[in-house]
């Protein structure tokens, strides 16, 4: 079996980590290499890391470049897909690695993002729980498929196992997240230059503002909350990639510690990315660095009556290109795990 991807966007980070995680599938082989700013340019100029493909040419990105594929990856800035996913045909499989078709309501959209809202497509998070099972089971043969956020992922599959067992109260989540700077991309500004980040660690999106809060919202309605508030903050830490989530909610009245950790052992032991670790041992980025799992570690806090969960993910593996792959596989009918590494890189 051969599977023509074209990806666009391929001189970003998304772009870069989808063209690097993708060329491990057996099965793939690369057609249009597209971008907007950078056409004309050799791929390795700006992904020199990617030697196989560093001699392809980046063409300049448009329906008819992209059309003709089995796969189209749309790795673009949010706001971006949309217009182009409208004029690729219904055949395609479309993968949309922005925020354009992850949210189903439009209000959302137009308070966190602005603009008019594209649509929804089913969404990339196969082990997002839902009523009936997993989110896996509404992948199989699809043709367009939203991956999640980064922040979003991290929050969701760490929190996800006590909603759905109820045994936290999802109407006071605190999630405080350490993000790598690659999450924020390529463009040029004062505050990702070396010389601000080196050393330092800065919040942003405080206060509610987020773009990411709604999804996670929606996710967790979707595991099983009725109403869900949530308090998240972000912040930018010295290293290239990688999100160390921590996430607390009150413990649910009259659940015991044990009742916790059973709730989160019962969710994940047939999961292939997803990996609770032995009591004691704590999640880092390190230890998913190149590699499409999340681990995950609870804990109760007894003096604050919370439940702690720590996860950790690299943003642009399982929380991005990989998760791409991922769904490309089920939505295909292929093993699930085809072309994904399991293996951080560490040290």
């Amino acid at each position: 079996m051969s599977i023509s991807v074209a990806v666009s966007g391929a001189s970003g980070y998304v772009g870069g980590e989808v063209l690097r995680v993708f060329s491990e599938h057996p099965d793939v082989e690369f057609g249009a290499l597209t971008a907007h700013s950078s056409a004309g340019d050799l791929l390795g100029v700006h992904q020199p890391h990617l030697r196989s493909l560093a001699d392809r040419e980046i063409v300049a990105t448009n329906a008819d470049t992209l059309a003709g594929h089995d796969v189209v990856v749309l790795a673009l800035p949010h706001g971006a897909s949309g217009e182009i996913a409208a004029q690729l045909p219904p055949e395609t499989l479309v993968i949309d690695c922005g925020a354009d078709h992850r949210l189903a309501s439009s209000q959302a959209w137009a308070e966190y993002y602005g603009g008019d809202h594209s649509g929804t497509w089913p969404y990339g998070m196969p082990e997002l729980m839902t009523a009936s099972g997993h989110q896996r089971d509404n992948l199989p043969g699809v043709k367009r498929v939203a991956v999640p956020g980064c922040n979003v992922t991290a929050v969701t599959l760490g929190l996800q196992p006590g909603v759905k067992a109820g045994v936290i109260d999802p109407t006071d989540i605190v999630a405080v997240l350490a993000n790598g700077y690659s999450g924020a991309g390529k463009k040029l500004a004062t505050n990702l230059l070396a010389s601000e980040g080196l050393g330092a660690a800065s919040a942003y999106g405080v206060g509610g503002v987020h773009r990411h809060i709604p999804e996670i919202v929606q996710n967790l309605g979707v595991a099983g909350a009725d109403d869900v508030k949530i308090s998240f903050t972000p912040t930018l830490v010295p290293m290239a990639r990688g999100i160390l989530a921590t996430i607390t909610a009150p413990l649910a009245a009259g659940t015991s510690a044990d009742e916790v950790r059973a709730a989160w052992e019962s969710a994940y032991p047939d999961e292939p990315f997803v990996h609770l670790l032995p009591e004691g041992q704590w999640p880092t980025t390190a230890a998913t660095l190149g590699a499409n799992t999340c681990v995950v570690q609870v804990a109760v806090d007894e003096k604050a009556g919370r439940v702690v969960v720590i996860s950790a993910i690299d943003n642009l593996v399982k929380g991005t290109a990989g998760q791409a792959l991922q769904s490309m596989n089920i939505a295909l009918g292929l093993p699930e795990a085809t072309g994904l590494q399991l293996q951080g890189v560490a040290p």
